[in-house]
C-alpha cells in the first residue's frame, strides 16, 4: 500500500509503452520504491531468454544507426534480421 495520506499512487496510469518510457526517463524509480511490489514472472513455453552477440564498435554503431532510422532498437532489428535469415535458410 502506498505510504501516502490519501493512499493514491503517484505513478500515473499509462496509455502506451512510449508514455511510460517517457515518464521513467524523467523520474527516478528510487523516489517510488514505497509503491513497488515484487511480482512473479513466467515466460511462455519455448521462449528463449536471450543471446549475447559480440560486435565491434563500428558494427554496433551501424546497427544502432539503422535501427534508429527504422524507429526501433538495435536488439529488435538484430532479431528481425536473424529471423529473416532463418526463413531464407528454410528453418
Amino acid at each position: 500500500m502506498p505510504d501516502h495520506p490519501d493512499g493514491a499512487s503517484r505513478i500515473p496510469e499509462f496509455q502506451s509503452r512510449e508514455e511510460e518510457a517517457e515518464f521513467w526517463e524523467t523520474h527516478d524509480v528510487t523516489d517510488y520504491l514505497d509503491e513497488l511490489r515484487p511480482v512473479e514472472v513466467s515466460f511462455a513455453p519455448g521462449f528463449s531468454s536471450g543471446l549475447m552477440i559480440r560486435l565491434d564498435r563500428a558494427d554496433w554503431d551501424a546497427l544502432g544507426r539503422i535501427a534508429a532510422e527504422r524507429g526501433t532498437d538495435p536488439a529488435t532489428l538484430a532479431r528481425v534480421w536473424i529471423k529473416e535469415r532463418l526463413r531464407e535458410a528454410g528453418v
